[in-house]
């Protein structure tokens, strides 16, 4: 079971559940993937609503190795989100939300 207090999302891939988290060492692969700006450019595209595929395909990798996932985004590429690009939006967002709050709050 995810554990949202853990900075942790679920994501079923391919009929299989995943937890992801965002480790300090998944954010820097993240940033360091990152095509342009930073981390706080990126958390204020998504409060923004101006998020791209590459981003959410980057957090929800970047997610799936602080969770232990030994793939790659061509990987995912390939593969079926269970609820389809708009469940992989809403939980790139949580994501970020989460690694990012202060304890108690809600994220």
């Amino acid at each position: 079971m995810a554990n949202p207090y853990a900075g942790e999302v679920a994501l079923v891939i391919d009929g299989q559940r995943h937890v992801l988290k965002l480790t300090l060492g998944a954010l820097a692969e993240l940033e360091a993937g990152l095509d342009s700006g930073s981390l706080v450019d990126l958390v204020e595209r998504f409060e923004g609503g101006a998020f791209s595929s590459r981003d959410v395909v980057a957090l929800i990798v970047a997610g799936l190795r602080g969770g232990g996932w030994q793939g790659d985004a061509g990987a995912l590429l390939q593969a079926d989100i269970t609820g389809g690009p708009m469940q992989a939006a809403q939980v790139a967002a949580q994501l970020l939300a989460r690694a990012f709050a202060l304890p108690g709050d809600a994220a």
